[in-house]
């Protein structure tokens, strides 16, 4: 019978191809995962790593196989037994985007604090991206993501349509430029726009490049940040013009910039994705209602 313990330990230590990194992950000692590496060979009979150079055997590589399924599905069985019992105690971990956790999630989660006090959450702060993987893989119980696709073995559901907008000044006199170029029409302004735009490992920059040319610009420059919030603030700072989600500028009350809606990029939807027929429990139940309610609210102001 092989123990989950060992299992973990192979796991981590193919993850990590050596032996103390995968102890520091793990918080044991080194010796322990040599130990748990050797009583599972021993259960086994069969030689699962060459240590020098660091290599699974052919053994090793089907054993990581079957053991990465079992330990996700286990995995993926304790959060339905928790949602079917309607644990009133234990953790809730949400994975979301430092945008969509800061405008829409914290009076949710302070709704969440008072009605569940002992359940702990903890919120992951990634792109949409990240998310979806965090959800398929077990290791987050809800992902809220922008532009979702429906795909195994997730389930998307939709909260809200989001549009566009440019934040900055003189973007419609760079249009007007491009459109009607004239000998120093300009007045002083830059020969091309900055755009602030996200990075290429985000989903929303794949959404965004896709519907430039509708801007209509002959040229400019890209400027990338981490962050929605940071291209509200360098945008602020006149550094450029930043494309960003509609949502992200509503509640923004004392700024200096102008806000240009973009009515020909596509719209994307925000909502939040499960594993397909996870079980939600009570208080995930409560909270996507809450969050609702709080969309609503936003619109209405």
């Amino acid at each position: 019978m092989l123990d989950i313990n060992w299992l973990k330990t192979f796991v981590t230590l193919a993850e990590y191809k050596h032996f103390g990194k995968a102890a520091t992950a793990l918080h044991m000692t080194q010796p322990n995962v040599s130990l748990h590496l050797k009583q599972l060979e021993q259960a086994t009979s069969v030689k699962l790593i060459d240590r020098n150079p660091f290599h699974l055997t052919q053994a090793g590589q089907r054993l990581l196989e079957s053991s990465q399924r079992t330990l996700l599905e286990l995995q993926i069985c304790q959060a339905d037994l928790n949602a079917i019992n309607d644990l009133n105690r234990g953790t809730l971990t949400i994975a979301a985007s430092d945008i969509i956790s800061r405008l829409l999630l914290i009076e949710p989660f302070q709704l969440f604090k008072a009605e569940f006090p002992g359940i702990d959450f903890t919120l992951l702060n990634t792109t949409s991206s990240q998310a979806s993987e965090l959800v398929k893989n077990a290791e987050a119980d809800l992902g809220f993501v922008i532009a979702q696709k429906q795909s195994q073995p997730l389930h998307f559901t939709e909260l809200q349509q989001i549009k566009w907008c440019a934040l900055g000044h003189n973007l419609q006199q760079w249009q007007q430029e491009a459109k009607e170029p004239k000998a120093g029409a300009l007045n002083g302004l830059e020969s091309e726009p900055t755009l602030i735009l996200l990075g290429h490992d985000t989903r929303t920059r794949d959404l965004i490049d896709e519907a430039l040319p509708t801007l209509k610009l002959t040229n400019y420059r890209i400027m990338e940040v981490g962050s929605v919030d940071a291209q509200i603030d360098w945008a602020e700072a006149g550094f450029g013009v930043a494309i960003v989600p509609a949502f992200s500028v509503s509640s923004k009350t004392n700024l200096s910039s102008i806000v240009t809606p973009l009515p020909d990029f596509p719209t994307t939807t925000l909502g939040y994705v499960v594993r397909q027929n996870q079980i939600l429990s009570k208080a995930i139940k409560q909270l996507l209602q809450w969050v609702s309610d709080e969309i609503i609210r936003i619109h209405k102001e």
